[in-house]
């Protein structure tokens, strides 16, 4: 499956940034601080985003959710 597969839904950063695609959230990430890119949550979001680009299927949909699961961390701590 290609870097340019889309999510079912974006993945909403803000009112203004959206990822709409495995691309678009891995650049995300590599924007990143890098101190922040080698948190657990970002490493997680990294590894399912590979995993998706590498496989597709329902990886896309884990790596929607570990993208959401990683913005959101903040929120719950």
């Amino acid at each position: 499956m290609p870097w340019s597969a889309a999510f079912d839904d974006p993945v909403r950063v803000d009112n203004k940034l959206q990822l709409r695609t495995l691309q678009e959230a891995a650049d995300y990430i590599m924007r990143l601080p890098e101190d922040a890119q080698h948190e657990p949550r970002w490493q997680t979001a990294i590894e399912t985003l590979i995993n998706a680009a590498e496989t597709g299927g329902g990886w896309v949909m884990f790596a929607r959710i570990a993208m959401l699961r990683a913005l959101n961390a903040d929120r719950r701590d």
